[in-house]
């Protein structure tokens, strides 16, 4: 077991020192200016430009800048954002609270409903349930998340005025403790409600699936044969198996939760880490751009290493000595 995650850990490792190099140089590479965006493109002020220029290091060849920024970064220091010239980490740190808020509390509602909803459908399979319930699920992933993030506004928000419309909290209400908390639930029913509702249907699909290919597997009928209950069977053998699956793919969706709900986020003005980064993106910020793929390398890697370690805990054939 301790080699299994040795090399779960090395292969981590390689990946984030990879992702880093392969996004710092992509990065500025792209087309774009930030400087000029600095200096406004109306009148631009040339000597402005040059000292700006200078004083954030970009008159430098690319890798010097890099050589620079891994000297500072293994101290802790990944810059200063160029546009509000305040330090990366303190806005990732403002920002990545309200994301995992956000995308945590939406995957597990996703991952309970989805998975009990796809178990039952396979032990009813061919019923009514299992018929509508995967037409259902067909026709909700086809739905655009924007789309009905914007229609849940449209119908909650602004025809029945039961919730807000943005926002994190009421900025108007200074409300703290308890109020608050029951201020930023408020705030949160929609955007989670709609980040649940898209991701539903893969869960409840792959729950399906997996419980209906691992009762038809040989080992399952044989224990059927010796007679054996059929609800001990499914708890103890079906449903251990085809748990996998969701495992995996709940995994998939924590790690690159802080990068997915970009467009969910600006529907709601919701104050995360997906809106963070298309700013960043638009003003072409090298700093905080780096900074916020660097937490997302990071994320992935971790996530990654913590799924194939409960892997190994549910079923011991998948380790690797």
């Amino acid at each position: 077991m301790k080699s299994y995650i040795g090399k779960r850990v090395a292969t981590g490792l390689l990946t984030i020192i990879f992702s880093f190099c392969f996004t710092f140089f992509l990065i500025r590479c792209a087309p774009g200016d930030p400087i000029k965006i600095i200096a406004g493109t109306d009148n631009p002020n040339q000597e402005l430009i040059d000292h700006l220029t200078v004083k954030y290091g970009l008159d430098k060849p690319i890798p010097v800048q890099f050589v620079n920024y891994v000297k500072n970064a293994l101290k802790g220091d990944l810059g200063y954002s160029y546009m509000s010239n305040e330090p990366v980490t303190k806005l990732i740190g403002e920002k990545i609270f309200p994301t995992i808020l956000l995308t945590l509390t939406s995957a597990i509602l996703a991952v309970v409903v989805g998975t009990l909803l796809g178990v039952y459908a396979a032990r009813k399979v061919g019923s009514t349930f299992d018929r509508v319930m995967c037409g259902i699920s067909y026709v909700v992933d086809a739905t655009p998340g924007f789309w009905l993030g914007l229609m849940f506004i449209l119908i909650f928000a602004s025809t029945f005025r039961l919730l807000p419309t943005s926002g994190m909290c009421d900025l108007r209400a200074e409300s703290e403790g308890f109020a608050h908390v029951l201020d930023v639930l408020k705030h949160m029913v929609l955007p989670v409600g709609t980040l649940s509702i898209i991701q539903t249907p893969l869960y409840f699909r792959i729950a399906r699936s997996s419980v209906l290919q691992t009762m038809s597997e040989d080992f399952i009928v044989t224990l059927k044969a010796t007679g054996m209950k059929e609800s001990r069977i499914f708890n103890k053998y079906v449903l251990r198996n085809a748990i996998i699956p969701t495992i995996t793919m709940f995994s998939l969706s924590l790690a690159f939760m802080i990068s997915g709900v970009t467009l969910i986020e600006i529907v709601f003005a919701w104050p995360g880490m997906g809106r963070l980064m298309m700013d960043a993106i638009m003003k072409r910020d090298y700093p905080l751009l780096t900074g916020i793929y660097l937490i997302i390398s990071i994320s992935v890697c971790v996530v990654m290493l913590i799924t194939d370690i409960v892997y190994a805990l549910i079923d011991p054939r998948i380790r690797f000595e």
